[in-house]
């Protein structure tokens, strides 16, 4: 070293007795180093650098850490990426010169020949492209030796599923179509593939013949044809094998590889999508990378208090070997058992491999290590429900013998594993990997909230409309009132076709909390029924009018407190100057008891100053006529104002006066209200829940069951005592409860609902049975809803011998209004069941004339009330007290008056017109698709074009 360069810098040396003193400063106090002569006269100074281990320091990361994060993505993409933010947490970097050693041997090729432009598919789902990629020379761990994708033409979105033989690709496409077309709302038109004969069986071209779908097969040896499920694969199998190579992994760990390099490219920049993943040009949703890590890289999960003792360690070391389902995990291969598990708390060593020889790492790079800081992954868990493994040879096990997410064995054989206390099911590979791509991930705290900018700006949305709004001010902290908490709730909104619509964060209060007399006093708002929405929906197509939709944002922070109600200050936006105050609020914020009824009142005050009339029948229907007697009619159901009329006029005024009042989002024509999706054509309206019966499907695990052409078998009567054992209670009200749900459009299934809706308490294996047939009558109806159109013309029980009642009511097309009910007594003939039955169809039948006086349509004629039992009719016609009607309750002697008034007129239909016969009783499979036409239940297919917005 140069002594002058030292004393330059402040150094003293002092030489004496065969040492040297280096010094840094001059008393020679702190002696720096103190260096013994040597032999040749010359004063050694060895140094070394000294690392702090107690702390971690924040370094740039290394774009290729990131290069092989993304399974040995090409630079150029990855700038691409960061650039136009396709993704979040990628950080900014340079393109890098050099050789990657994996991509030279996992991707070496060819170069191509120049192509025309093709065709492109115009929206999700228009045409699938598909191939099966094997046999591999090595079974995974599950024992597949074939895996197939699907491509999304217009997304490029590309799903995986492993498989032991070609025979079960049928399988797996039955239920790939199920999965996606219940996650996108779009019906798969189109599938292309060679000519492979897993593709061209005769099982598999039916089953594409019966619905509709076209299948489109390349020309013999003409693979260029299939080129893009062609060309994916062989890029799935180059990323893989670089991602492979480079850490060393045995081939038998292709599988993993393969979901994995899936998984990556369907969150990486393709050519083929402008600006856009694939991820986001199928679910409209950016997505996040900052939980991404190198592919076979070292890593060490955290073990579980349960599942060690109190000296043990506390974590174990394995290989990451890929992305749990719903990002809420990793897959990591544990060296010491030998099986796969998923982890959340896991910290990464991503410059290190394993020597699968020496049983040891290896450092293969010496760049920077990166810790996931032992801190679980802040994406919170989606929602999906447990599925079965396709790869496997029973498709009704919970467990395959593929490869599992928790606790599945590396060789394949069942093992001893640790015990738990809860029974977990475990999904097969293929599940994971075709799951994980479609979530919607909704944060459940502020603080995983905040790290996402989308819900960070939602979460700045809402505050700055309850400021704007005057719902609060700050005070001093009461002392004689108690002080309501808030919380921070997130919910991504879907249009109906499943893509993102918005984010919303809603700031809720913790009503739970408040005490009726001192926090609140009414809490009761009307909602409108079901039956007024669809007798709007029906007018309106009667009369050729368009339905419209308003939604209010955040109404409930419109509505004024009469009481006097404190909050704390909310998570993340506390004023730091006054993190002491309390917020006393002047109007209502979601979450109080009182906020419905708060929001009520405001827009009844608000419409009714602004000459609206609210309905005598219906709290939540309001009507304006002008002076030339044009119409307007308002529906509100909480948030969400439906609204129609003969007026353009007039309905343009109410918007925009809705509009100037409230913070509202004008939605166009009616699309999608109350879960049922609403399409408005030329000819009329259409609604139905074919989103929700897909649903159902998935849910109870019947999605790939066969279909049945009727919802009960022929002359079906059920009793609560069958001799069958006893089923699933709390499973069977599931399904029964969905199914009631259902009948919001399905008139069709009204009376099978009804029926096994006596059964709710120790249901049977038989009811369960029933339950699940009408199911499969779902599965083959699923487009199936109510049309209304233009052209319209103004003892059942087993057990106690009680009858059923039923009835519908119509314009002449579709029916509006149904209803399938037990009767409260027992009827002594056929005649008194009739009676009954029409008594309660009359109620019914004033109460809609009411509300058609509402909307302007009043009925100057009686209500024709179709009935086949001529003694039925007799007795309402005839007064007179005789023996046959002597006993019955004098409620149901009503019908007389009405029909002296001129309320109702009793006709006589032959029972094979009877249309009200579909909800007393299961009928024959002609009689029933008879009857279901009547009442307006019809395939989606069956109609025109829908009305632009």
């Amino acid at each position: 070293m140069s002594i002058g360069q030292m004393m330059e810098h402040g150094y003293y040396i002092l030489f004496g007795g065969n040492y040297a003193l280096i010094c840094d400063d001059s008393s020679l106090d702190n002696v720096v180093a103190k260096v013994a002569m040597a032999g040749n006269r010359c004063f050694p100074l060895s140094m070394e650098s000294i690392c702090s281990m107690g702390m971690k320091a924040a370094v740039q990361e290394d774009p290729w850490i990131w290069h092989r994060r993304l399974g040995h993505l090409n630079f150029a993409s990855m700038k691409k990426m960061q650039q136009t933010q396709m993704v979040l947490g990628l950080p900014d970097f340079s393109e890098k010169e050099g050789v990657c050693e994996g991509c030279v041997y996992g991707k070496s090729h060819r170069e191509p020949f120049e192509n025309e432009k093709p065709w492109r598919a115009k929206n999700p789902l228009e045409l699938i492209h598909t191939d099966v990629c094997g046999p591999m020379q090595n079974e995974s761990i599950g024992g597949n030796k074939y895996f197939i994708t699907f491509i999304d033409d217009y997304s490029r979105m590309c799903w995986v599923y492993f498989l032991r033989n070609k025979s079960s690709v049928i399988s797996v496409f039955k239920k790939f179509k199920v999965f996606v077309e219940l996650q996108s709302g779009f019906n798969l038109k189109k599938l292309r593939s060679d000519r492979g004969g897993e593709y061209t069986s005769h099982e598999f071209l039916e089953y594409c013949s019966d619905l509709g779908m076209e299948r489109q097969l390349t020309i013999a040896y003409s693979p260029q044809q299939n080129g893009i499920a062609e060309r994916r694969n062989r890029t799935i199998c180059e990323m893989a094998r670089s991602m492979m190579t480079e850490k060393k992994i045995p081939v038998k760990f292709w599988a993993e590889a393969v979901g994995t390099a899936v998984y990556l490219q369907n969150r990486c920049y393709t050519t083929s999508v402008t600006d856009k993943t694939p991820f986001e040009a199928f679910t409209g949703r950016k997505p996040g990378v900052k939980h991404l890590r190198v592919f076979g890289s070292i890593c060490y999960s955290h073990i579980p208090s349960n599942l060690r003792q109190k000296f043990d360690d506390k974590a174990s070391k394995g290989i990451f070997m890929g992305y749990g389902s719903c990002e809420k995990g990793y897959r990591i291969y544990n060296l010491q058992t030998e099986k796969i598990i998923l982890s959340r708390s896991v910290v990464f060593d991503e410059n290190k491999s394993w020597n699968w020889e020496s049983k040891q790492d290896e450092t293969v790079h010496v760049t920077p290590i990166f810790e996931n800081g032992g801190s679980e992954i802040t994406e919170p868990e989606g929602t999906f429900h447990e599925t079965h493994s396709i790869a496997s040879p029973n498709l009704n096990q919970l467990i395959s013998d593929d490869e599992h997410v928790s606790e599945s064995n590396g060789s394949g054989t069942s093992q001893g594993s640790t015990p738990s206390n809860t029974p977990v099911k475990l999904k097969s590979l293929e599940d994971i990997y075709a799951r994980c791509h479609m979530t919607i991930i909704e944060p459940e705290t502020y603080y995983e909230a905040v790290e996402d900018k989308a819900w960070k700006e939602a979460m700045d949305a809402e505050i700055e409309t309850i400021e704007k709004n005057g719902t609060w001010e700050l005070v001093e902290r009461p002392t004689d009132k108690p002080v309501i908490g808030v919380k921070w709730v997130f919910k991504t909104k879907l249009n109906l076709d499943g893509t993102v619509q918005k984010h919303k964060a809603r700031l809720v209060a913790k009503g739970y909390a408040q005490k009726p007399g001192i926090d609140y006093n009414e809490t009761f708002a009307p909602v409108a029924r079901l039956d007024t929405i669809r007798t709007l929906i029906a007018l309106a197509a009667q009369k050729g009018w368009k339905l419209f939709q308003l939604d209010v944002k955040s109404a409930f922070l419109n509505g004024v407190l009469e009481e006097e109600v404190y909050t704390e200050q909310p998570e993340g936006f506390e004023v730091k100057t006054a993190s002491h105050k309390v917020y006393k609020l002047k109007k209502a914020l979601y979450g109080l008891k009182q906020a419905p009824r708060a929001w009520y009142s405001e827009i009844d005050t608000y419409l009714t100053s602004c000459n609206f009339k609210r309905s005598t029948s219906e709290a939540t229907l309001y009507t304006r006529t002008d002076e030339e007697g044009k119409l307007i009619i308002v529906s509100i159901y909480v948030d969400d104002i439906v609204y129609t009329g003969n007026s353009n006029a007039l309905l343009s005024e109410f918007k925009r006066d809705m509009m100037q009042k409230y913070e509202m989002t004008d939605l166009g024509l009616l699309h999608h209200f109350l879960g049922m999706g609403v399409l408005q054509t030329e000819n009329g309206v259409f609604i139905h829940q074919s989103k929700y019966a897909k649903s159902l499907l998935v849910k109870f695990g019947l999605e790939d069951c066969k279909s049945v052409t009727i919802p009960l078998p022929t002359g079906e009567k059920l009793k609560k005592v069958d001799g069958s054992q006893l089923a699933d209670e709390g499973l069977f009200r599931k399904i029964v409860g969905s199914l009631l749900y259902l009948t919001a459009t399905r008139p069709d299934i009204m009376f099978a609902a009804s029926l096994l809706s006596r059964f709710m308490h120790s249901p049977t294996k038989k009811h369960m049975g029933i339950a699940k047939r009408v199911l499969r009558y779902i599965q083959g109806t699923l487009s199936y809803g109510i049309e209304f159109t233009r052209d319209m013309n103004a003892a059942g029980s087993e057990d106690d011998s009680r009858s059923t009642s039923g009835y519908a009511f119509s314009f002449g097309s579709g029916a509006f209004s149904w209803a399938s009910v037990k009767q409260n007594t027992v009827a002594l003939s056929t005649a008194e069941a009739e009676y009954v039955s029409a008594a309660e169809a009359t109620a019914q039948a004033i109460w809609l004339r009411f509300v058609l006086d509402d909307f302007g349509e009043m009925q100057p004629d009686a209500t024709p009330l179709f009935c086949d039992n001529m003694s039925a009719i007799s007795m309402v016609k005839n007064p007179v007290f005789h023996q046959k009607t002597r006993h019955i309750n004098r409620r149901y002697h009503f019908i007389r008056e009405a029909l002296q008034e001129g309320v109702i007129d009793m006709r006589f239909c032959r029972s094979e017109e009877q249309l009200a016969d579909i909800f007393t009783k299961a009928l024959p499979k002609d009689r029933f698709n008879y009857l279901r036409l009547k009442l307006g239940v019809k395939p989606v297919s069956s109609l025109g074009e829908a009305v632009e917005s």
